[in-house]
């Protein structure tokens, strides 16, 4: 007995090219994932795979801290393990 075919799976099958036909018409593919444009220009994934950002506190009353102090600011720092997974999310293709 032939299945019938819903008239969404009907029309993704005519989409596909002849060479993946017979695999293609149950497949709905989600949107992709796109990466947070205001993570990319904060974060940064180093080669050995860790998250680098900005310092806090490097902003403003600046007055009071020593230079040496101020030097460090300037350098980006490792991202807590605590914020870790949520930045890794924001960065879902892979990082930049």
């Amino acid at each position: 007995m032939r299945e019938t075919r819903t008239a969404r799976q009907m029309s993704a099958r005519r989409r596909c090219s002849r060479a993946c036909e017979s695999v293609c018409f149950n497949v709905a593919s989600m949107p992709k994932m796109k990466t947070h444009s205001g993570a990319k220009k904060r974060f940064r994934k180093t080669a050995k795979g860790k998250l680098r950002g900005r310092r806090a506190y490097s902003s403003h009353i600046l007055e009071k801290k020593s230079p040496g102090r101020k030097r460090r600011f300037a350098r980006p720092s490792e991202i807590s393990e605590a914020d870790r997974k949520r930045v890794n999310k924001l960065l879902v293709k892979g990082g930049r």
